[in-house]
């Protein structure tokens, strides 16, 4: 007896233990590089609805069995190449924007829900490629508010307004933007470039003149330096050696011969001064001839793609088109030759089997009647009834509407007879007789058919010549 509590009691320790185990393992310590998703039954919100998840951002928290379960989310930054090209800027002017952005999934508390509805499950891929759509549209969204000029100046107003609107989407999904980096910005008709080659030029032009102007100041300066040093020892020259005065005036030929000197070097420094601006113009209407060249190319590209390759690929349409019809038509005129051939030689078999056929008949024909007028005479003996038939048929489709007949006793030919009679006998012998159509066909009608003949009449006057001598 006290074996079996010994065992009782084992076993009960034993299944205590394992559900401490399990109630150890159900409980879940959160990394810093990851957000614990706890989902199932979680409770309610502060507006006492539903949460569809609890989101930890470090600490721990016991998981329920079967009621619920968790998931983790990486907090790991994704670095999204987007190479943004041909977008739409406010001038109408197709731009090229590589840039580089890094995003990951947000640990506010908010944007976390967010991120544990739509984002629980997705690998970084999936999640690289739905954040790099939304980044597209935003950017382009972006770039269409601006001008070329504004976007290639002023590039921290730029980065502000594309960051504003892609994060304000991001969070939708429960992502962040942590950095945003525009690697270049280009555009197809060199517009942006042409800026910068005039900005260059202008920036050179002033350098030289801000040069010239200081060399010209120089030289001024130091001329009247020096004009001021000859009239103070001039002065004092003349005033303490009153016997050097040719040497004066050689003194003075000399510095007026240095004055022309100064003077021809001035004049050369302000001619090359107004040759250097003058060469600074040309180089700015260069730039600009150079910019409206790109631009009126661009505009012969546009015009081209619009009007010119729509129309090359309508004729190339109607030339296929054309080629189908005329091989479809081909493909018919063969067809019909192809079976008119076909009817026509199976025609001809016909009539030659049908001939073959009557030919081995009046062979046959002829070896059995072993004459050939009799053979000739069975022939139309056969067709006998066709002929009959024949000439009935000549007054059968006779229609005649009304006949009106004023008949008196005695107009006939005899004197005697009616002449509607007359009438009648005329129609019934109008009827080829049996006797003549044998005869157009070359045979003779037999005796029985033909009936008595009847005999010729006598004359009254030999009726009483043979009485008379039987008497």
């Amino acid at each position: 007896m006290e074996n079996y509590i010994v065992i009782i009691l084992a076993v009960a320790a034993f299944f205590v233990f394992i559900l401490i185990v399990s109630f150890f393992r159900r409980y879940k310590r959160c990394p810093s590089d990851r957000i614990l998703v706890i989902y199932g039954k979680v409770g309610k919100g502060a507006e006492k609805e539903s949460v569809s998840a609890r989101c930890i951002h470090g600490g721990a928290a016991f998981i329920w069995p079967v009621i619920q379960d968790y998931s983790f989310l990486d907090l790991t930054p994704i670095s999204i190449e987007i190479n943004l090209t041909n977008a739409l800027s406010k001038q109408n002017i197709r731009v090229d924007v590589p840039s580089r952005f890094t995003v990951g999934i947000s640990t506010e508390p908010g944007i976390m829900t967010n991120a544990a509805e739509r984002l629980l499950g997705l690998t970084q891929t999936d999640i690289s490629n739905l954040a790099k759509d939304i980044i597209f549209g935003q950017l382009r969204l972006v770039v269409a508010t601006m001008d070329i000029e504004e976007i290639n100046s002023n590039r921290d107003k730029f980065l502000a307004a594309v960051s504003s609107n892609v994060e304000a989407e991001l969070k939708k999904i429960g992502l962040k933007l942590i950095n945003v980096n525009v690697t270049d910005i280009n555009d197809e008709s060199g517009y942006i470039e042409a800026l910068g080659k005039e900005a260059a030029a202008k920036a050179i032009n002033d350098a030289k003149k801000t040069v010239a102007e200081k060399n010209r100041d120089g030289s001024i300066g130091e001329a009247n330096a020096l004009q001021d040093q000859r009239v103070q020892v001039a002065s004092a020259d003349a005033t303490a050696v009153e016997g050097e005065n040719t040497a004066k005036i050689t003194i003075a030929n000399s510095n007026a011969i240095r004055r022309e000197q100064e003077a021809e070097a001035e004049r050369k420094a302000v001619a090359a001064e107004k040759v250097t601006q003058a060469k600074a113009l040309e180089e700015a209407y260069a730039a600009e001839r150079a910019a409206e060249d790109a631009r009126a190319e661009r505009d012969r590209s546009s015009q081209k793609a619009d009007i010119v390759i729509p129309a090359m690929i309508d004729k190339e349409k109607i030339e296929i088109a054309a080629e189908a019809i005329a091989e479809q038509t081909r493909r018919h005129a063969k067809g019909e030759a192809d079976a008119i051939y076909m009817k026509m030689e199976a025609e001809a078999k016909g009539i030659l089997e049908i001939l073959s056929k009557q030919a081995d008949g009046f062979k046959q024909l002829v070896g059995a009647a072993k004459d050939p007028n009799s053979a000739v005479m069975m022939m139309i003996a056969d067709k006998l009834p066709e002929l009959v038939k024949t000439q009935v048929e000549a007054i059968k489709n006779l229609k005649i509407d009304k006949i009106t007949v004023w008949d008196t006793m005695g107009s006939g030919k005899d004197g005697k007879s009616p002449a509607t009679a007359n009438f009648l006998s005329g129609m019934l012998g109008s009827i080829p007789p049996m006797e003549e159509l044998f005869k157009m066909a070359g045979m003779e009608l037999p005796d029985y058919l033909k009936g008595k003949k009847k005999e010729p009449e006598e004359p009254q006057d030999a009726v009483e010549v043979k009485d008379e001598e039987k008497e």
